[in-house]
């Protein structure tokens, strides 16, 4: 019984730490594409005043 109860325990430990990772791995995409999106719409701004 004691055996079951660790083996649920590292399962439920594991799944949480799966979820922790894809969700840190979205997030950084997340931000990633925001910090891009922001350098290329300030890079397109300044071109465009150029002209």
């Amino acid at each position: 019984m004691i055996g079951l109860s660790v083996a649920v325990g590292r399962f439920v430990e594991a799944l949480f730490w799966g979820i922790f990772r894809v969700a840190g791995a979205v997030a950084g995409m997340l931000i990633l594409g925001v910090a891009v999106a922001i350098i290329v719409w300030i890079a397109a701004r300044k071109l465009w005043n150029r002209r």
